[in-house]
């Protein structure tokens, strides 16, 4: 792949001036814009502590971005070459051309960055939404994906709990437009506190710093045109996703993963419900399951320390770095 095919920009943590409502990129940080046909996506690199290592990519969730990671990365930048990406129309992408937010078109996305940079195969590791379209590349793509770890995945269930009503009702045509002008006058430290206490399993782990950083964050996204359109199309992707039988059934596509898996559930995730946990351990051939009492449906940033070690253990059964 040449230069040319696979136009690129650099922005270091020192030196995003440029940017105007620049996305914030920690110390250790750099971002890169990757141009491909009909998309461009944003991606957040962690190098490793040394040349070699092999290279990892984060993949985050319905809402977030790829600094869901920026707690997990530097804890594993010992055993991986790390990359998280914003997925088109999150954080920093703008979006696809073909306005396509289907799990299957973000997972095409994923798919056509890692053939474009050749890293593959890596360590993928997907929250959430991000773990639906996670599994769809490992089931797919086996090539591409040499281990897979899962934090809280979108997998459907029959039952979902009450607290994860609201978020797919965004998928009903007219709802997230209707909730917009209902929230018009919320603050952006009113949503980021919904957020928390929505994905935390104990939103007084948030410091005061991340709190401030989350609310710099929910302003930027909410002078983008697009972005409620994003959260609508990417809900119903995921509505969608759970209606699929067949081959393309997600629990289908877990039964055919063939690299080896860590799955992490929280007993307090009011996204993902905890009995899930079992199935899934079921689906994935061989996997191994790290349960956390007090987490809630964002384990990496709540217990990074917990979850960074659980993937070393990963990536050391998998023969190290």
């Amino acid at each position: 792949m040449s230069s040319t095919e696979l136009p690129e920009t650099r922005t270091a943590a020192a030196s995003s001036a440029s940017r105007t409502r620049a996305v914030r990129v920690a110390e250790g940080e750099e971002l890169r814009s990757v141009a491909l046909p009909g998309l461009t996506l944003t991606v957040r690199a962690r190098p490793g502590n040394r040349p070699g290592l092999p290279p990892a990519l984060y993949v985050h969730g319905l809402g977030g971005s790829s600094q869901n990671w920026s707690a997990l990365m530097p804890l594993l930048a010992d055993h991986v070459d790390g990359e998280a990406v914003d997925l088109p129309g999150f954080g920093d992408s703008p979006p696809p051309d073909d306005g396509n937010y289907s799990v299957t078109g973000h997972a095409r996305a994923v798919i056509r960055l890692l053939d474009a940079g050749g890293r593959g195969p890596v360590h993928l590791l997907g929250n959430s939404l991000g773990g639906a379209v996670a599994t769809r590349v490992a089931a797919v793509r086996p090539d591409l994906v040499r281990t897979l770890t899962l934090v809280s995945p979108a997998l459907p269930e029959l039952r979902a709990q009450r607290t994860a009503w609201p978020t797919a009702l965004l998928a009903v045509p007219g709802v997230a437009s209707f909730f917009a002008r209902l929230t018009k006058d919320w603050t952006a430290e009113q949503r980021v506190k919904g957020v928390l206490a929505l994905c935390y399993g104990d939103p007084g782990l948030v410091t005061d710093e991340g709190l401030r950083h989350a609310v710099e964050e929910m302003e930027r996204r909410l002078e983008l045109p697009y972005f409620w359109d994003v959260m609508a199309r990417s809900s119903r992707g995921i509505v969608d996703a759970y209606t699929l039988g067949g081959q393309h059934g997600l629990w289908r596509q877990a039964e055919r993963v063939l690299a080896p898996t860590l799955l992490v559930y929280g007993r307090r995730d009011r996204l993902v419900s905890y009995r899930m946990a079992r199935r899934a351990a079921a689906a994935f051939r061989g996997s191994r399951l790290l349960t956390l009492p007090e987490a809630g449906h964002v384990a990496m940033m709540e217990y990074p320390e917990t979850v960074a070690q659980a993937v070393r253990d990963l990536i050391a059964d998998d023969g190290g770095s």
